[in-house]
């Protein structure tokens, strides 16, 4: 029996050397099925080290990554275990069935080769994202929207666009850059100004998120059909929570960059009908009015007046050309001048275009203007509509009469009219001509130079001698006083002297001037004084009674002199003699 439990043991040992020493090389895939977007993993395991690997072409796939090479090399109860791998990631280039063919490799001078395996790539599939991926997380709550406001508008037809970056209460932006910016071909745009806009509250997908407007801009198409709107890109930094927490039970943030677009935009931009459009259709698309006015309506032959066109209203008003006028040849025209006053907003271009014609009439006569007329096309009725503006009638007062003139001031066209010159036509021509020198002269050791390097030098007898002057008028009390009252006499009669010579206005003037005197002098209103009053102020500032008694006469004949015949000596008198009295009066009074 001891024998044969022996020989058990035997037959054990040598069936797992032998076992032990088989040579495993073989491919391991990650699944057999997968979808054209996914990735496939494909592992050649060894049990042995072995040399020259040669891998299989992988035809139809991708090689995206590998191959990656691993070692693992362990003893276990005495028993050594080693593995060896090689590591390939593949793509797939279309939907279909496949097979990978086999690989080979040299073992101990021995070729190993692996079994093919068949995959099934089928149409792309919805790949399962990590709901606890940084990446994914920012993906899912962070949007950027371009809302456009039509789809198939009109030919020049305004449309807006708004970019709203939508971001989930989950997340915080820190901040962004815009890495690609539209460039709109084939549209005239207008970007409007959203600088202070806020943060405001709303839905996405029926979930609450917050949303900021970063971007609006109006459009109008230039070209029918589809037209491309492209997208605006932006790159932002933010912070996405993870699945730790701190030591306060809120969730660890984890900054990521995200790169995010609005995509592209297609609208398709109709045509404007050909049925029913005018002749002299420019292109003007909108809701307009239409005028046409002229500055004047009578006035003389070499005088000029301004002749209007304007339309005001809603639309492409930068995108069209005002009519033209139609004048008779007698009127000399300029060419206009073009007036915008537009602003853009969201429902596009508001306000007015004019063109100003500057219209000379060389000729006595009456000149009819006719009536002009301005087509558009109206968004709201899908049709065209003309307006038209008033005739107008020049009347040309004063001037030579036209020669081919004939009894209703119409021109003759046979015959040219001559033109009519005045004098200061042509006064902005110069005539006659200066030449001069253009030789190079130096400052240095000229005249200038040297009056200007002694002339301080020679000042300085004049400042002394000024200075004694002045030292001696200040010392000069006396003097002064009575400088002082006649500069001020001077002072409130200046527009009275303007006036010698018109009696009512020098009258009314020197009138004037006495009572401001009393006001700044005495600090009082004399509009309801009466002349006892004055001369019991005056005597209280100890004025002598001669100088009061002078002042009140010439009140007196202010009021006199305007209903009586007088001559300009007689005025001459009474502004000396005011004069006078305001200088006595400024050095007696206290």
């Amino acid at each position: 029996m001891k024998l044969i439990k022996y020989i058990y043991i035997l037959l054990f040992i040598l069936t797992a050397s032998i076992t032990s020493a088989q040579v495993k090389f073989e491919a391991k895939i990650s699944k057999q099925k997968l979808g054209v977007n996914e990735r496939l993993r494909i592992d050649f395991d060894m049990n042995q080290d072995g040399d020259n690997f040669n891998p299989p072409d992988f035809a139809n796939f991708t090689v995206v990554g590998g191959p990656n090479q691993s070692v693992s090399n362990s003893w276990i109860n005495g028993v050594r275990s080693y593995k060896k791998t090689y590591s390939y990631f593949l793509a797939p280039k279309k939907r279909g069935n496949f097979t990978i063919s086999q690989a080979t490799i040299n073992i101990k001078g021995e070729i190993y080769k692996t079994q093919p395996k068949k995959i099934q790539v089928t149409a792309a599939v919805d790949i399962p994202k990590d709901p606890n991926d940084p990446k994914y997380l920012a993906s899912e709550n962070i949007h950027l929207v371009a809302e456009v406001s039509k789809s198939n508008p009109y030919l020049n037809e305004a449309i807006t666009v708004v970019y709203k970056l939508y971001v989930s209460p989950k997340i915080a932006v820190d901040n962004w850059n815009e890495i690609d910016s539209p460039r709109y071909n084939d549209f005239w745009s207008q970007s409007i100004n959203t600088r202070g806009q806020k943060v405001q509250n709303g839905t996405y997908n029926g979930e609450e998120y917050r949303y900021l407007v970063l971007r609006k801009t109006v459009l109008y198409p230039q070209k029918t059909g589809k037209l491309n709107i492209e997208p605006l890109s932006l790159d932002i930094a933010l912070r996405v929570p993870t699945n730790r927490r701190d030591i306060f039970g809120s969730f660890l943030m984890t900054r990521v960059n995200k790169t995010i677009s609005a995509g592209n935009k297609t609208i398709n931009v109709k045509p404007l009908p050909e049925k029913g459009k005018p002749v002299d259709f420019t292109g003007a698309v909108g809701i307009f009015s239409f005028d046409v006015a002229s500055s004047k309506t009578e006035l003389d032959a070499s005088e000029s007046l301004q002749l209007k066109v304007e339309v005001k209203g809603n639309g492409n008003l930068k995108l069209f050309k005002l009519p033209k006028i139609s004048l008779p040849s007698s009127l000399e025209v300029y060419e206009p001048e073009h007036k915008e006053n537009v602003k853009t907003n969201l429902s596009g271009m508001q306000g007015s275009i004019s063109d100003s014609y500057t219209v000379v009439p060389q000729y006595k006569g009456k000149y009819p203007i006719p009536s002009i007329s301005f087509s558009y096309f109206d968004l709201k009725t899908e049709s065209y509509k003309r307006l038209s503006s008033d005739e107008l009638l020049i009347n040309v007062l004063n001037g030579p009469n036209s020669k081919s003139a004939n009894g209703d001031n119409t021109t003759s066209n046979n015959n040219k009219q001559t033109v009519v010159f005045n004098n200061d036509q042509f006064a902005f021509i110069k005539t006659k001509t200066s030449f001069f020198n253009i030789k190079q002269s130096y400052f240095f050791k000229s005249s200038l130079f040297w009056s200007l390097l002694f002339l301080p030098f020679l000042a300085i007898p004049l400042v002394i001698l000024v200075r004694k002057k002045k030292a001696i008028r200040d010392a000069d009390v006396s003097g002064n006083r009575i400088r002082k009252a006649d500069k001020l006499a001077r002072k409130y009669l200046s527009s009275a002297k303007k006036s010698l010579g018109k009696k009512e206005d020098f009258y009314i003037a020197l009138e004037k001037a006495l009572h401001n005197y009393l006001k700044a002098k005495l600090h009082i209103e004399t509009s309801d004084l009466s002349k006892d009053k004055i001369n019991n102020l005056l005597e209280e500032r100890q004025v002598d009674t001669a100088v009061i008694k002078s002042f009140i006469s010439i009140v007196g004949n202010c009021d006199l002199a305007r209903y009586t015949p007088i001559d300009t000596v007689t005025m001459q008198e009474d502004y000396d003699k005011a004069a006078k009295t305001i200088s006595l009066i400024d050095k007696q009074a206290r």
